[in-house]
């Protein structure tokens, strides 16, 4: 498993304003031929942020926004596509502003999450901000969301009671504790 297979053709299968569906002829190192399919991001993507916006070093705000995929309002965290000549950071910030009606003055990217690498070539950035200041942009969003203060002392709850489900916001929010608690013990 040394040599990553050969992309040997690069065929489009279906296509939406999101996303697209290649089927991707392989040669593996060993003489194998496969065709695998993903789900690859559509025209103009440029990926995607994932924010974890904390109002103190204990307290994240979550939103409540309706999900289509599983039919029902999640509780997660503020997240959103990369526009044309945005940066990760600047995303971050004006889907902060958006969604939640805060802006940061202190933005970093800790970490990027593949949602399931064996079909999806999506890729998100994991943005913590911090030192937040009230500001409202408006957004895409068909209605107003909820925004929700929770301690991260209370993930355990947040995640078994089914309301969040997402596992980019469960895994960023586990990491950002730890990550939180880590500085505040060496403090």
């Amino acid at each position: 498993m040394s040599e990553k297979p050969k992309i040997l053709n690069r065929n489009i299968v279906a296509q939406s304003q999101l996303f697209k569906i290649e089927a991707l002829d392989l040669e593996f190192s060993n003489g194998v031929a496969r065709q695998y399919e993903r789900l690859a991001r559509g025209h103009g993507s440029n990926g995607a942020v994932l924010i974890i916006p904390l109002i103190d070093n204990e307290t994240v705000l979550l939103i409540r926004e309706y999900s289509a995929g599983v039919e029902r309002y999640e509780l997660g965290l503020p997240k959103g596509k990369i526009d044309n000549g945005e940066s990760c950071v600047q995303a971050a910030n004006r889907e902060l502003k958006e969604e939640v009606g805060y802006g940061a003055h202190n933005i970093q990217q800790l970490s990027s999450f593949s949602l399931a690498p064996s079909y999806m070539e999506h890729m998100t950035d994991i943005m913590l901000a911090q030192d937040l200041y009230p500001e409202k942009l408006a957004g895409d969003e068909p209605e107003e969301l909820e925004v929700i203060p929770w301690k991260l002392d209370n993930l355990t709850e947040l995640v078994m009671g089914g309301e969040c489900t997402e596992a980019r916001s469960i895994a960023a929010l586990y990491m950002v504790r730890d990550y939180v608690l880590s500085r505040v013990d060496k403090v």
